[in-house]
């Protein structure tokens, strides 16, 4: 499922706020501002985005931190992605399917959380195309040209993982086995759990 019915090429606020507030609280107030400016995000520095973004805004983000933090960028995108699962925990996905999904057995909550992730794909996938099957003990996601694909994809990785380890185990492993930024047709993340 790609954006096109939503609004193509755009993607969640998140992609952008979360790694700002995570260069923010990591490395001060002026590598945020630095960062954004380097983006050409400088719109920005006064009050977070509140509505969609262009992904070419997030993917900017992304890169810049990449090239100003080229020895911490991942573990910072990381870190930025598992806020994002955090204020989807927070926000987006209703306590009592929490509640729910934590007590199923993996597979069932993994096939549900599946399902929800499906029908909001647009919010990380942009005008990527997005799409998902379950196999025994994993789920396996690929996102074909992937608009904020990072070498490993760091954000994506961290979204999934804390998503998952959340809602279907707490033993989840998310492994990133193809990636656009490489030159693959599609970013691949497999979902295990034991």
């Amino acid at each position: 499922m790609s954006a096109a019915g939503l609004g193509a090429g755009k993607v969640g606020p998140n992609a952008i706020i979360q790694l700002a507030d995570v260069l923010a609280d990591r490395l001060g107030l002026e590598e945020r501002a630095a960062a954004l400016r380097a983006a050409g995000l400088a719109r920005y520095l006064a009050a977070d985005p509140e509505r969609m973004i262009d992904e070419r805004e997030a993917a900017a983000l992304h890169r810049v931190v990449q090239v100003r933090q080229p020895r911490d960028w991942d573990e910072l995108s990381w870190e930025a992605g598992e806020r994002t699962a955090e204020y989807l925990l927070a926000n987006r996905i209703p306590k009592g399917a929490q509640w729910l999904l934590r007590r199923m057995p993996a597979a069932w909550s993994a096939r549900m959380l599946l399902r929800a992730i499906r029908s909001h794909a647009w919010t990380f996938a942009g005008s990527g195309d997005f799409s998902a099957r379950m196999e025994r003990g994993a789920v396996v996601i690929a996102i074909a040209a992937n608009p904020i694909a990072m070498p490993g994809c760091p954000w994506h990785r961290g979204v999934f993982t804390r998503l998952f380890r959340e809602l279907v185990s707490p033993r989840v492993l998310v492994r990133h086995e193809a990636c656009c930024a490489h030159g693959a047709r599609d970013c691949t993340f497999v979902i295990g759990w034991t």
